[in-house]
């Protein structure tokens, strides 16, 4: 069994910046690829960012340059630290991980591991 715990959404307003983590009780964490999925209201899940397990990152067009994902194997956590947050980054954010080895970000489908959420909610 495994568990995926996401933390630290919050509301902020536009340009401002949140740190999320995520925290896995996978005992192999550095033999998954980590990604962020974000679900905005009323919307489809949408992949944001995948850390793979070589390190190698991909991001979705719409957050490159703001947002950066990073991993720490020991600790078992993934980060995503979101920079000059817009309105349009309101969504519930989860992780999710994989085994599987496939390169970039993929769809939802190709994570079979996934937490709960944590809401951002970005005001104009």
């Amino acid at each position: 069994q495994y568990r995926l715990v996401e933390s630290g959404g919050g509301s902020v307003e536009a340009g401002g910046s949140l740190k999320l983590s995520c925290a896995a009780s996978i005992i192999a964490f550095g033999n998954y690829d980590w990604a962020w999925f974000r679900q905005p209201p009323g919307k489809e899940r949408e992949g944001v960012a995948v850390i793979e397990r070589d390190g190698t990152t991909t991001y979705v067009d719409s957050v490159k340059g703001r947002f950066t994902i990073s991993r720490d194997n020991a600790e078992r956590r993934m980060y995503l630290q979101m920079n000059g947050l817009k309105p349009d980054d309101t969504a519930m954010y989860y992780c999710a991980a994989r085994r599987r080895i496939c390169s970039g970000l993929h769809d939802a489908d190709s994570y079979p591991y996934w937490g709960q959420g944590t809401q951002v909610t970005v005001s104009s």
